[in-house]
């Protein structure tokens, strides 16, 4: 048995369904940002469907302890990205952050695992604290898209703006699904001078 096994069976993950997305810079994914914020480049890694296997993984990386996970494909998915055109330019890593009462319950933030993934397979470094979330928000798994955003629109801050300057940054989060919230955090980082950014996910809803 191979180590990774352990999370999904070898069988399973050759049949997940990868997006082929970070392949291609005009994707679906690409579009959900246009005229909102300025991303250079967005992907994921699978497409996200309800009761899927990605759907599964994803429940067990946030709810069951399933930290390698988010561990395992980040780094499998930061070596498909290290091989990609479209994210050769990448100086650091930042995840998505949890609330600290979030933290707390949850024991680990999914995206600062996948984060770690992500820096192992492409040889960079990864900052789990230039971003904050400084409330608490309601979960967003039912809400509308105006709604989500509304819910976390002031909700980050950055804690560091001149450590990120001139930088390219790849942001990185579990799935994206409105958007709403990778934009909440999007629209703080490219205030920044000379900043660009590119965003991943492990799946999309798209």
């Amino acid at each position: 048995m191979y180590r990774h096994e352990e999370i999904i069976c070898l069988e399973c993950e050759l049949h997940l369904p990868e997006t082929g997305y970070h392949q291609q810079a005009e994707n679906p994914l690409h579009q959900i940002f246009l005229g909102r914020v300025r991303i250079e480049c967005v992907a994921s890694l699978f497409f996200y469907r309800k009761g899927g296997g990605v759907q599964q993984l994803l429940y067990a990386l946030k709810y069951k302890g399933k930290s390698e996970v988010g561990a395992h494909f980040g780094e499998y998915y930061g070596k498909l990205l290290k091989q990609s055109e479209l994210f050769q330019k990448i100086d650091m890593i930042i995840p998505v952050p949890l609330h600290p009462k979030k933290l707390k319950k949850r024991g680990y933030n999914q995206s600062e695992i996948i984060a770690e993934g992500l820096s192992r397979g492409m040889g960079v470094p990864y900052y789990a604290q230039t971003i904050v979330r400084q409330e608490f928000t309601e979960t967003q798994t039912k809400k509308s898209r105006i709604s989500r955003w509304e819910n976390v629109k002031d909700v980050f801050a950055v804690t560091d703006p001149l450590f990120l300057q001139n930088k390219n940054i790849m942001l990185c989060d579990d799935v994206l699904t409105t958007g709403a919230t990778i934009e909440a955090v999007a629209q703080k980082i490219i205030s920044i001078e000379g900043v660009k950014l590119w965003v991943i996910t492990l799946a999309s809803a798209q």
